[in-house]
C-alpha cells in the first residue's frame, strides 16, 4: 500500500504536516485502479470538487489513449505534469486542462519523449519517491529533480514545489496538452500576465463535450522574475497586424490554438515556489474570483481542511472488516465521492447546456453525469451517505440543464455543464424518482416530472419516435435498439412510480404501460432480449454472443443484456418457464465456457465470468436475480465469486473502469450485504455482507448497523438474517428500515440455508406478480 511507503525524500516533503492519529482516510488508496483499466486518477481534489489536480503521466492521439483515460497509468514511469481536470475511472475522456510542470534550469518547451530522458520538461519518477492520500499527492521528480506537493479546495489547485539549492526555478504553462488528444482539438485560447504574480486564460476545445470552455487563474506564490507568452502554431495563414512587443518576453497577452507560457523565479532562497490555479466555466474574472476561496499560502493548513474534508465524508460509514477487505471498501467510499462534480463559481454562476452562463438559486450546480453507469448504484448510495442538500442539488442540476437545453430533454451524458450525447437511455429520470421515491424535498416534483416526461416523449432521441409508436426500437431504424428497448422500459416504470406517488394516474398509467415494452423484445424461444425490425420480426441470423458498436446491444451481448428488466423479474421469471428456468438461465451465464476472444474488440467488455462481465455496467444486477426465484443462496455464492476475482487492494485492482464511481458503489453496497437493483422501488436485494461490522451515519442523524456473526472465506452462506432483533424472513430490505436507524444482524455458515427466502412473499419487488 503506497501510503505506508514514505522514503526520505517524501518524508521530507511531509515535515510540515502534523501527525494524527490513524482515521478513515488512513484506509484508502487512492492508487487502486489507476493500473490495468480502472481509469482511476491519484490525484488532490475534495469530494465532489470542481478541481481534480493529478499528474498525466502520457497524452496521446485519442485513438490510442483508452490506457490513459485519467492522464495517468500506474504502469509508467515518467510524469508530463500537472493538470487540474480530470475525470475517474471514464471508459472515453477529455479533460486534463491548464497543465503546469515545474524545471530547474534550462527552460525546454517540449514535453520530450518517455523512452528518451532529458528530452524535454518531462521527468521520470519512482514510486517509491510517491504519496498520496484522499486531497493530497507528493513525488519527486527525478529528471528536474523537484519534490512536488498538491492539494486542493473546491475549485483552487495548490502546488508546492520544492527545487534543489541554486537552482534557477521555472514553471511550465502548456496549453497545448489535451488528454485524449489529435489535431484541431484546441479552437482558441489564451494567456494574460496580469501583475507580476497572476496569469490568467482561457481553453475551449473540440472535444468529448464540443466547444466546451475553460478559464484559469494562476497565482504565484513569488513574483514572476522572466516570462515568455508563446503561440507555437504553426502555418498560420493570418496572423493579423503586429502587437506591441516583438518577443515572447515583451508580451503580456497571447491568443491562438498551441499556447504556452514559461515563468522563472530566479534562484528562491528556500527553493520553494507556490502556486494556486482556480478554474471557470464561465470567464477568466470569474476564475480569479475563485482564487479567494484559498487566500493564503500555508500548504499544511489547505492538505488539512482537504484530509478533514474526506475524513467528514468518509464518516458517513464506519467498517470493521481485516485490512484488505476494509481498505477495498474504504476506497470504494472514496471513489464514489467525486461525481457529479461541483461546476459553478463561487458567485453561483455556471455555464449549461445551452452553452449560455445561467445562475444558481439556492442550488450548488453540478455536473459530470456519467448516467448510463451511475443510476444504478452511485445515486442510490449517495442518497444513504451524503446530506439531503448534496442529493438535491444534483436532481435540482439535472432539472434546470433540461429547461437550458436546446432540446428541452434532460442529461444523457454531462459534463462542464455540456451535452456529449454517450450512452443511451434517458437515465437521469431514475436519479430523480429515486430520490422523489425516498422523500427527499427541496425541488419541485412537478417541475421535475416535466423535465422527465419531456425526455421520455423527446422523438428524435434514440429512436423514441419509434419505441412510442411500436412499443419497441426497430433495429432497422435504430442501433442498438434491443437495449435501447429494455432501457427505456425500465426509465419509463421510475417516471411511473414517481407519477403514481404523486397523484398523477394519468402519467403513472400510460408509463406503467410503457414499462413492459421490455416483453416486446424477448424471444421465449431462446430465453433470450432481441432486436425487431419494423416489421415486427426478430433480426436474423441471431448470435447470443454477438456485440458490436451498432450491433442490437450496447456494450454487450444478448447474454450481458437479456436480464435488464429489473422492475419486473417476476415476468421474466415467468418467461423463462419459472424459478428453475431462471436459475438455470443465470447459472449459464457465470458458469458458461467461453474463449474470450470473442469479447476482445470489445474494450468495454471485462471481468469475465462466463458471459458475466462485471467491468460493464450491464451484468451489476445479475448475481442479485436468483433471489427473484426463491434462491437467495445462489447470489450468496455468486457474489463471493465476483468480489474474490474482480476486486483488489493493488493499482490493478479494479475488473474495468470505475465508470465515475459506478463499479466501487457496487463493491461498497455488496460489502454491506444488499443492493438497489430497481432503484425507485425503495427496496435492497439482500445478498451477504464481506464485512464484520459497518454503521452507517445517516444524512438524519440516526444509524444503521449492519453485524455479520461466523464470517469467514469457509461459511460463505447466510443462515439467518434479523432486523432489530426479529427473524427476517424476506431477502429484501426497505429503504424506511434503514433511515429510520436500527441494526441488521447476518448469521453465517458453510452451507446453503435453501429455505430463506424462498417463498414467493419473501421476494424482491417486481411491477407483475410472482
Amino acid at each position: 500500500m503506497h501510503k505506508a511507503i514514505l522514503p526520505l525524500a517524501i518524508a521530507a516533503l511531509c515535515a510540515g504536516a502534523p501527525a494524527r492519529a490513524a482515521n478513515r482516510t488512513d484506509n484508502v488508496d487512492v492508487f487502486i485502479g489507476t493500473g490495468g483499466d480502472g481509469h482511476t486518477f491519484p490525484g488532490a481534489t475534495r469530494p465532489f470538487g470542481m478541481v481534480q489536480l493529478s499528474p498525466d503521466t502520457q497524452v496521446r492521439h485519442f485513438r490510442q489513449s483508452y490506457p490513459w483515460a485519467a492522464g495517468y497509468r500506474y504502469e509508467d514511469d515518467s510524469i508530463l505534469g500537472f493538470s487540474h481536470t480530470h475525470f475517474s475511472g471514464a471508459g472515453h475522456s477529455d479533460l486534463g486542462d491548464v497543465l503546469l510542470m515545474p524545471t530547474g534550469g534550462e527552460v525546454k518547451l517540449e514535453p520530450g519523449y518517455p523512452e528518451r530522458p532529458f528530452s524535454g520538461y518531462r521527468s521520470r519518477f519512482s514510486h517509491k519517491d510517491e504519496r498520496a492520500e484522499p486531497g493530497y499527492y507528493a513525488v519527486k521528480l527525478l529528471d528536474n529533480d523537484v519534490d512536488v506537493e498538491l492539494t486542493a479546495s473546491e475549485r483552487v489547485g495548490l502546488h508546492r514545489y520544492r527545487f534543489k539549492p541554486g537552482a534557477q526555478a521555472n514553471v511550465i504553462l502548456d496549453l497545448r496538452s489535451s488528454i485524449y488528444d489529435w489535431s484541431g482539438k484546441n479552437l482558441w485560447s489564451r494567456l494574460r500576465l496580469r501583475g507580476d504574480d497572476t496569469v490568467t486564460g482561457m481553453r475551449e476545445t473540440r472535444g468529448w463535450a464540443p466547444g466546451r470552455q475553460l478559464y484559469f487563474a494562476i497565482r504565484f506564490s513569488r513574483p514572476i522574475v522572466t516570462h515568455q507568452l508563446m503561440n507555437r502554431e504553426e502555418g498560420v495563414d493570418y496572423k493579423g497586424f503586429a502587437a506591441p512587443g516583438k518577443t515572447p518576453a515583451d508580451k503580456t497577452l497571447v491568443e491562438g490554438k498551441a499556447l504556452e507560457g514559461a515563468f522563472g523565479f530566479g534562484t528562491p532562497a528556500d527553493g520553494t515556489v507556490l502556486v494556486k490555479a482556480a478554474v471557470s466555466g464561465v470567464s477568466e474574472d470569474g476564475a480569479l474570483a475563485n482564487l479567494a476561496e484559498m487566500p493564503g499560502w500555508d500548504f499544511d493548513a489547505e492538505r488539512r481542511r482537504a484530509h478533514d474534508a474526506w475524513e467528514d465524508a468518509l464518516g458517513a460509514v464506519d467498517i470493521d472488516a481485516p485490512q484488505p477487505m476494509k481498505r477495498m471498501a474504504y476506497t470504494s467510499l472514496y471513489h464514489a465521492l467525486l461525481a457529479p462534480s461541483l461546476f459553478m463559481d463561487a458567485d453561483g454562476k455556471y455555464r449549461g447546456p445551452d452553452k449560455q452562463v445561467h445562475a444558481a438559486q439556492g442550488f450548488r450546480f453540478h455536473s459530470t453525469f456519467s448516467l448510463w453507469d451511475t443510476y444504478r448504484a452511485l445515486h442510490p448510495l449517495l442518497t444513504l451517505i451524503q446530506p439531503e442538500k448534496r442529493n438535491v442539488d444534483f436532481v435540482r442540476s439535472l432539472v434546470e440543464s433540461q429547461k437550458a437545453s436546446p432540446y428541452g430533454i434532460l442529461p444523457v451524458w454531462q459534463f462542464a455543464g455540456l451535452e456529449t450525447w454517450c450512452m443511451i437511455g434517458y437515465h437521469a429520470v431514475p436519479v430523480i424518482a429515486d430520490a422523489y421515491m425516498k422523500g427527499l424535498k427541496g425541488f419541485d416534483a412537478d417541475e421535475a416530472l416535466r423535465a422527465m416526461t419531456a425526455s421520455a416523449e423527446y422523438g428524435p432521441y434514440g429512436g423514441l419516435q419509434h419505441y412510442m409508436k411500436l412499443g419497441y426500437v426497430p433495429i432497422d431504424l435504430e442501433p442498438e435498439a434491443a437495449s435501447k428497448t429494455v432501457e427505456y422500459a425500465f426509465d419509463d416504470w421510475t417516471i411511473a412510480r414517481m407519477a403514481d406517488r404523486m397523484g398523477r394516474r394519468d402519467v403513472a398509467d400510460r408509463y406503467y404501460k410503457r414499462a413492459q415494452n421490455w416483453r416486446n423484445v424477448f424471444d421465449p424461444e431462446t430465453g433470450f432480449v432481441r432486436a425487431k425490425t419494423s416489421d415486427g420480426k426478430y433480426r436474423e441470423p441471431f448470435d447470443p454472443v454477438r456485440s458490436n458498436f451498432g450491433s442490437d446491444y450496447t456494450e454487450g451481448s444478448a447474454w450481458q443484456y437479456s436480464w435488464y428488466m429489473p422492475h419486473d423479474n417476476a415476468g421474466l421469471v415467468k418467461l423463462l418457464g419459472g424459478d428453475a428456468g431462471l436459475i438455470d438461465k443465470i447459472d449459464q451465464v457465470f458458469d458458461a465456457k467461453i474463449d474470450r476472444t470473442v469479447y476482445a474488440h470489445m474494450e468495454d467488455i471485462s471481468g469475465l465470468i462466463g458471459h458475466y462481465a462485471h467491468g460493464n455496467e450491464p451484468s451489476h444486477h445479475v448475481a442479485y436475480l436468483y433471489n427473484y426465484a426463491g434462491a437467495p443462496w445462489k447470489t450468496q455464492a455468486r457474489l463471493a465469486q465476483i468480489v474474490k476475482s474482480q476486486y483488489r487492494d493493488t493499482p490493478d485492482g479494479l475488473a474495468g473502469n470505475d465508470d465515475l464511481g459506478q463499479m466501487s458503489a457496487w463493491f461498497a453496497f455488496t460489502a454491506l450485504g444488499f443492493y438497489p437493483v430497481a432503484p425507485g422501488s425503495n427496496e435492497y436485494v439482500i445478498g451477504r455482507p464481506f464485512v464484520e461490522r459497518a454503521a452507517l451515519n445517516l444524512p438524519n442523524g440516526k444509524r444503521f448497523t449492519i453485524r455479520t456473526e461466523g464470517l469467514s472465506d469457509a461459511n460463505p452462506y447466510v443462515g439467518s438474517v434479523t432486523l432489530n432483533g426479529k427473524p427476517l424472513a424476506r431477502s429484501v430490505l426497505r429503504h424506511e428500515e434503514i433511515v429510520a436507524g436500527g441494526e441488521l444482524v447476518f448469521r453465517m455458515q458453510a452451507t446453503p440455508n435453501r429455505d430463506w427466502g424462498k417463498a414467493p412473499a419473501a421476494r424482491p419487488y417486481t411491477q407483475t406478480a410472482y
